[in-house]
This record gives structure tokens, sequence and C-alpha cells, in this order.
């Protein structure tokens, strides 16, 4: 119980520090999937059905992970300089709790985003959805596991590196991840890259629960997923058991 509560009012923390910039995080994640909707189609003359299927369920999954992956883990490494990181790791607080409302705040601040991106994706391509229900799953799980990764980055390097990391996998995720078009696009060598990472099984799992189609196994994406994620928080636990 003890557990339980310091998670909560953590949690509650997170959401008062917060509070103010809460309309700001939200804009910031309709401007990037109206980018990816509208920006993005300019650079495509002619939008098969393909390249629309892609964009329209791309650009909620882009929003998601790019939350998890770039503004958490500049977040922590901020919180790590500025010294908030080792003053909230000194509460007397079950260890863990610090960990998992952080990432429970930024999956839960990423879900407003990606609703209000696919309801503007929809309605510039006007896509038919097939909607089923493992898409709520693939969300939560899309969005737990960016988030488990980007903290797993954010405690393991140092504050600057982790700036730097970050920056590099937004452009990264931006340019050359098989999120808004097909694996089979990318050179041979990347395709194999990718097949040992997250993102494309994170875009799978997202289009599968909202159209039905699936490149690959469902049940492999989703299995592929949820070993980064259990990676991602193993990662942040093991630092967390030894802050000092």
């Amino acid at each position: 119980m003890n557990s339980v509560r310091s998670y909560v009012l953590l949690l509650r923390w997170q959401y008062l520090r917060y509070r103010p910039l809460l309309p700001l995080l939200a804009g910031i994640q309709v401007a990037l999937g109206v980018g990816v909707i509208f920006g993005f189609s300019f650079l495509v003359p002619h939008l098969t059905s393909t390249v629309v299927l892609y964009f329209a369920t791309g650009a909620p999954t882009l929003s998601l992970i790019l939350m998890g992956l770039t503004a958490l883990p500049q977040e922590v490494a901020q919180n790590r300089s500025t010294g908030k990181f080792t003053y909230v790791a000194a509460l007397p607080v079950p260890r863990l709790a610090p960990m998992f409302a952080d990432v429970t705040f930024w999956m839960l601040i990423q879900l407003p985003g990606a609703v209000v991106t696919l309801l503007l994706a929809n309605l510039r391509f006007g896509l038919h959805l097939n909607i089923s229900g493992l898409v709520v799953p693939a969300v939560i799980l899309v969005a737990l596991t960016a988030s488990a990764v980007g903290y797993a980055i954010a405690v393991a390097l140092p504050p600057n590196a982790t700036s730097q990391v970050s920056s590099f996998v937004s452009i990264a995720l931006l340019l050359f991840s098989p999120i808004n078009f097909p694996l089979d696009r990318l050179p041979v060598w990347l395709q194999d890259v990718h097949r040992a990472l997250p993102v494309t099984y994170m875009s799978d799992i997202m289009r599968g629960g909202l159209t039905g189609r699936y490149d690959v196994s469902r049940w492999l994406a989703f299995a592929v997923v949820a070993a980064w994620c259990a990676l991602g928080l193993t990662v942040s636990g093991r630092a967390a058991r030894h802050r000092g």
C-alpha cells in the first residue's frame, strides 16, 4: 500500500509541476501530427491508397514515439543536471516509484495528441478505418515502450549525451524509420537493422489495430514491442536501485 500511495502522490506531483505546460505539450503533439499529415503529403505528388494508409496511421504513431523517445529523456536529463532527479531519488519512497510515476505521466501525455492526430488524418484523407479491440493495447504498449526506452536512455547516459542522442533519434525517426512508408523501401541492411528495433513493430501494431492490416504476424509484433518495453523498464529499474 505504501508503494501504491507513493506512486500516486508522485504522479500527482508530476501533474502539478507540468499543469501550466499541458496545453503546450498537447499543441506540440498536434502540430507534429499536422506536419506529418499535411507537410509530408506535399512531398508525394500522387497520394495512392498505400501512401494514404501509411500517412494516416503513421502520424499518431510518430506522435506517440517522439514524445517518449525525445521529450521524456531530455526532461529527465535536465532534471539530473539541476538536481531535481537527485532530490526525488532521496525522498522516502520505494525506489521504483519515481520511475513508474515519470513513465506513466509521459505515457498519458502522449495519448490525447495521438487521438487528435488520428482524427485529423481521417478528415484529411478520408481513410476508412477498421478499428479492432487490439488498438487499445497497441496504443498503450507503444506509448509505454517509447516512454520506458526514453527513460532508460536518460538514466544510462550523461545528461549532455542524452540530449544529443534524443535529437539524433528524432531525426532518424522522421527520415529513416518505416512509420510513414513501407519497410521494403529502405536499403536491405537498414531493413535488417529495423527488424531488430521496435519502431517497425510499433507502427505495425498501430496500423493493424486501426485498419486490420498487419505486415508481419500481429503476435510477433506485440512480442517484440513488449520485449523492448521490458528492457527499458529493466534498465531504468536497475538505475533506480543504484541511486545514491
